[in-house]
C-alpha cells in the first residue's frame, strides 16, 4: 500500500465554515479554526501541501478566556526604534481589536513557514454576528 500524498493540482474545491465564538474557549476555539485551515480534518492531509479550508469566525467579542488571563495576558509589538515597546492587556485588545485576539492565537497554532503565512489568509474573522461571505453558504460547526 503506497502513502497518498495531495497535489496541488488535484485538491477538490474548499469549503466554508462558520464558527460562532460566543463563549466559547479562545485555546480551543483557535485548535479548532487551525485544524480546518491546514486540513487536519480530512483523510487527504499531507503537510507540505494546502489541503485545507476557509473558515469565517463570527462574535470575536465575546470569546472566553478561563483564569485571570483578561488582565494578565499581554499583546506585545516594537516598532523597531528604541523605546518603541508597546504591550496591550487582553482586556484592551478586546475593547479596541477583538478580531486579533482570534488571529493572533490562530496564528501561533500554525507552523512558522511560507505555507502557514499562505493558510493564514483562509481566516476571516468578523466583530458582531454579521459576516459578508454569505454568498460561500458556509457550514456551520460548533467547538
Amino acid at each position: 500500500m503506497k502513502t497518498f500524498l495531495a497535489k496541488k493540482e488535484t485538491l477538490p474545491q474548499p469549503k466554508w465554515y462558520l464558527i460562532d465564538a460566543e463563549g466559547a474557549v479562545l485555546g480551543r476555539l483557535a485548535v479548532k479554526a487551525a485544524n480546518i485551515i491546514r486540513g487536519r480534518n480530512k483523510p487527504t492531509y499531507t503537510p507540505h501541501v494546502d489541503t485545507g479550508d476557509y473558515v469565517i469566525i463570527i462574535n470575536a467579542e465575546k470569546v472566553a478566556v478561563t483564569g485571570k488571563k483578561e488582565d494578565v495576558n499581554e499583546y506585545m509589538s516594537f516598532s523597531g526604534f528604541v523605546g518603541g515597546e508597546k504591550r496591550r492587556s487582553l482586556k484592551l485588545m478586546r475593547e479596541r481589536h477583538p478580531e486579533f485576539i482570534i488571529e493572533h492565537a490562530v496564528k501561533g497554532m500554525l507552523p512558522k513557514n511560507i505555507l502557514a503565512r499562505k493558510m493564514l489568509t483562509k481566516l476571516r474573522v468578523f466583530k458582531g454576528a454579521a459576516h459578508t461571505h454569505e454568498a460561500q453558504n458556509p457550514i456551520k460547526i460548533s467547538v
